[in-house]
C-alpha cells in the first residue's frame, strides 16, 4: 500500500511535520504494511517553513530578529542555495504564537522582525523570496516590515519615529527613498490563505483585529488609522491596493507588499502544492492522510485539509483526516462523502489542554488503531 501523508499544523501542539511523523509512527506499529511518503502541508502561515524545508531539501537558516513587542527573538528562514530562493515565514518572527494572550497589543506590536528576515535573506544573496503572511500578531499593515527596510515614518511634529506599531494613527509621512535597493532585482512572492480587502467590514481589523487584541470599542480607531496608512501610501507609491485580495491579510501586511514591493499574492495552499508536486504525489498513492486541530463547518471552505482532500476526490483516492476534535456539523456533511473517513484523535475523555499537551502521542495512537482496523477489515467479507 502506498500512503500519502500530508497533515496541517494541530495549533498549540504540533507542526505539520510533528504531525506527519506522529502518524507515520503510528501506522509502522500497526500490522500493515505501506510505503510510506511525508510531505507536511501549509499555506503561508504557521509551520510554512518547516514543511517546505522537509519537502524542498531546504536548510533552515536561523536569525536573531525582535519579536512583535520588539524584543530578541531567534527566528528562521528556508534557504535554497542552489536557485537562491529564501522562504520566510511571518509567524516565526511577528507571530501570535510567540506571545502570552496577555501581551496581545495592538498598540505595541509590529511585523519589524519579518523585515528582519526579509534583510537577512537579502544579505544572504537571495534572488527569489516567497512570503507567508499568516499568523501574525499585528494590525501595523506592514509599517514595521517596511521601516527594518528603510522606510522612514515621520510624526505630527515631522520627527521620524524610532518603531512603528499598529497605532497607524501617528504616521503624518513617510519617505520611502531609502528603502532597500536590493529589493528591485528580487522576485517576491506572497502565500496567504485569506483573501479580505484591507478596509471594511471584511478588512484586516474588522474581521482579524480582534484576535490580535483590537478590543471592540477600538476597531474604528484603528480602522481609521489603516485607512489614513492607505491613503498615504497612496499618495506616496501612486498606486492603489486597498481593495485588492489579500491585502487585508496578516493585519494589513498584504498591502504593504503589494503597494511597496509589487509582490504578487496567491493562494498559500495552491502555491505550495505547486512547490511540493502535490497533486502528482497524490496521484500516486492508494491512501491519502491528512488532517488538522479541528474539523467543523468551516473546513470544508478551507484550502488545508479539504484542498488536499479534493485533489484526492479527483483520483478516486481514499482520504483519512485525524482532528483534534470532530464537530457534528462536520458529520453531517461528511455523510455526503463516502471516500473521507474523519477520525478524533482524543477519545480519552481529556480536558482541551491535556490533549494540546499530549498531541503526538494521542494522534499516533490514532493511526495505530485506525491501521489495526484497517487490517482486521481485510479478513472481514463484505
Amino acid at each position: 500500500m502506498n500512503i500519502f501523508i500530508a497533515p496541517d499544523s494541530f495549533k498549540g501542539s504540533m507542526t505539520s511535520i510533528e504531525a506527519a511523523l506522529a502518524i507515520k509512527k503510528g501506522i509502522e506499529e500497526s500490522p500493515v504494511s505501506a510505503d510510506i511518503q511525508l510531505s507536511p502541508m501549509a499555506d503561508g502561515g504557521e509551520g510554512t517553513v518547516d514543511a517546505l524545508v522537509t519537502a524542498l531539501n531546504c536548510e533552515k537558516v536561523f536569525h536573531t530578529v525582535s519579536d512583535p513587542l520588539g524584543r530578541p527573538v531567534t527566528s528562521f528562514y528556508a534557504w535554497n542555495e542552489e536557485e537562491k530562493t529564501a522562504i520566510i515565514e511571518t509567524a516565526a518572527a511577528s507571530g501570535i504564537t510567540l506571545l502570552k494572550e496577555d501581551e496581545r497589543n495592538p498598540y505595541a506590536c509590529s511585523t519589524h522582525g519579518t523585515g528582519g528576515l526579509m534583510k537577512a535573506a537579502l544579505d544572504r544573496g537571495a534572488e527569489k523570496i516567497i512570503i507567508g503572511i499568516g499568523g501574525s500578531a499585528t494590525v501595523d499593515g506592514g509599517a514595521g516590515f517596511l521601516q527594518a527596510l528603510g522606510v522612514q515614518f515621520y510624526d505630527k511634529e515631522g520627527r521620524v519615529i524610532k518603531r512603528v506599531t499598529g497605532d497607524l494613527q501617528e504616521i503624518y509621512s513617510l519617505d520611502m527613498s531609502h528603502l532597500d535597493s536590493r529589493l528591485k532585482a528580487v522576485s517576491v512572492t506572497v502565500a496567504s490563505d485569506v483573501s479580505n480587502p484591507l478596509l471594511g467590514k471584511d478588512g484586516a481589523v474588522t474581521v482579524f483585529g480582534p484576535q490580535k487584541g483590537v478590543k471592540e470599542e477600538e476597531i474604528p480607531y484603528f480602522e481609521a488609522g489603516m485607512a489614513k496608512f492607505a491613503q498615504l501610501t497612496g499618495e506616496t507609491t501612486g498606486k492603489d491596493f486597498k481593495s485588492s485580495p489579500g491585502a487585508g491579510a496578516s493585519g494589513g501586511f498584504g498591502f504593504a507588499l503589494l503597494s511597496y514591493l509589487d509582490a504578487p499574492i496567491q493562494n498559500g495552499f495552491d502555491l505550495i502544492a505547486d512547490l511540493t508536486a502535490m497533486e502528482e504525489k497524490i496521484a500516486a498513492a492508494d491512501l491519502v492522510i491528512s488532517g488538522e486541530g479541528k474539523l467543523d463547518k468551516q473546513t470544508f471552505f478551507g484550502k488545508g485539509p479539504m484542498g488536499i482532500a479534493k485533489i484526492a476526490e479527483k483520483y478516486n483516492k481514499p482520504v483519512i483526516l485525524f482532528a483534534g476534535s470532530v464537530t457534528g456539523e462536520f458529520l453531517q456533511i461528511d455523510k455526503l462523502n463516502d471516500t473521507l473517513i474523519p477520525v478524533s484523535i482524543n477519545n480519552e475523555n481529556i480536558s482541551l489542554q491535556e490533549a494540546i499537551v499530549n498531541g503526538r502521542a494521542l494522534l499516533q495512537n490514532a493511526a495505530r488503531q485506525t491501521f489495526k482496523t484497517i487490517y482486521l477489515g481485510k479478513s472481514l467479507p463484505l
